[in-house]
């Protein structure tokens, strides 16, 4: 597999788009736009490090806003951008911690880029030694003679519009600025840079959908295509833990007598697992093994309550509160009856909502499979949640 070093540039001063935040940290479907670009990135395999590029002045804040509640670990740096686009890829470029076989440049202002896009793009690039993302002019396109007047009909069949992401061999790329520079050439992408070189570019087609957003109508049209109108969204989770000798059982945060407990690197508390998935997945934001992996020292024997109280913070953060939650505990033994309702204040009071939103129930497989030979418990959870 190809390995790519990503710089996304999020430097842009927001002047067409009218008064408030900069248009990269303006929310979108609860999410500051280029925490959606990131997302895309991060969960991609190829991409082994991300430069994010920004306005001078705020890296600290971008460090604090956007990176350290969102937990992305593959953030090499992020660092100021120059007066002019150009200036700012080269900054990105000299920040990778080794240099990448493939370099993809991309808006922080797309943020509905799809994965499998900026893979071709990847692909072509290490094929080619450059690549643009582009889709085929739906318009007839003029070129005028800068007095108004139409100078020329471009062949539309010909005409594709440039996108991000864009993607280089990094010494190619590397090379086709340091030309620009000694060249004093400023171009409004990176591709036209390596053109300069008489160097291939291979175009992949795009999606119409991977907007820029620039002004406040390419924000609409985004959170349309999001579905930002949907009021209600849902997620489902699932989870198993195999029960040890040895173990405290805890489920809903409520301590269980039993001979055997659950054996995992936190508490193991399976009810809360899935729970923590479904609320995760219903907002899109990936899942537990992500947010709290197992690899990580600070959470072996750590409450699962206290990771769902972080889970309840991503949510919010994406803009979502919990509309209600019902979950199963699947387990031969013991019985868990007697124990239900307090599991569901427990969750409910982590989540701050009232007791009768969460619902918890708990049954057998009449001693059909591992949970029926008690070799473990398994535990789902549905969650519905709605925009703040």
């Amino acid at each position: 597999m190809v390995e790519a070093g990503v710089v996304i540039v999020a430097a842009g001063q927001s002047v067409r788009m009218g008064s408030g935040p900069r248009k990269q940290y303006r929310l979108l479907g609860g999410l500051p736009v280029v925490s959606r670009t990131l997302n895309v990135f991060e969960g991609l395999e190829a991409v082994k490090e991300i430069v994010l590029v920004v306005p001078p002045g705020e890296e600290e804040f971008c460090y604090r806003e956007i990176i350290k509640p969102f937990g992305y670990r593959k953030i090499a740096a992020v660092v100021p951008g120059g007066t002019h686009r150009q200036e700012s890829v080269w900054a990105g470029l000299q920040h990778f911690t080794y240099p990448p076989e493939v370099v993809v440049v991309h808006d922080g202002v797309r943020p509905l880029v799809r994965p499998a896009l900026v893979e071709a793009a990847i692909e072509a690039a290490a094929s080619w030694g450059a690549a643009v993302v582009a889709v085929p002019a739906k318009d007839t396109v003029k070129l005028t003679d800068g007095a108004g007047f139409v100078a020329q009909t471009l062949p539309r069949n010909q005409v594709y519009l440039a996108q991000t992401p864009q993607a280089f061999r990094f010494e190619v790329l590397l090379t086709a600025h340091r030309r620009a520079q000694q060249e004093g050439f400023y171009g409004t992408d990176d591709t036209v840079l390596v053109e300069r070189l008489g160097l291939p570019v291979k175009v992949v087609q795009g999606a119409y959908e991977n907007l820029k957003l620039t002004t406040p109508e390419d924000f609409t049209i985004a959170a349309a295509l999001l579905g930002e109108h949907i009021p209600l969204r849902v997620g489902f989770g699932y989870d198993v833990h195999r029960l040890a000798p040895g173990r405290p059982l805890i489920l809903g945060g409520v301590t269980i007598p039993w001979k055997t407990g659950l054996e995992g690197h936190s508490d193991a508390d399976v009810l809360c697992h899935a729970v923590m998935d479904a609320l995760l997945g219903a907002a899109g934001a990936r899942d537990i093994g992500y947010h709290f992996p197992p690899t990580e020292e600070s959470y072996r024997g750590v409450s699962s309550l206290s990771l769902l109280a972080r889970v309840r913070e991503i949510i919010a953060a994406c803009g979502f509160r919990v509309a209600n939650i019902d979950a199963v505990v699947v387990a031969q033994q013991p019985r868990l009856a007697p124990f239900v309702a307090t599991m569901a204040e427990n969750i409910a009071r982590v989540l701050e909502i009232p007791p009768f939103l969460v619902n918890v129930k708990a049954t057998t497989t009449e001693g059909l499979g591992f949970t029926g030979r008690e070799e473990g418990i398994a535990a789902y959870g549905v969650a519905v949640l709605h925009r703040t």
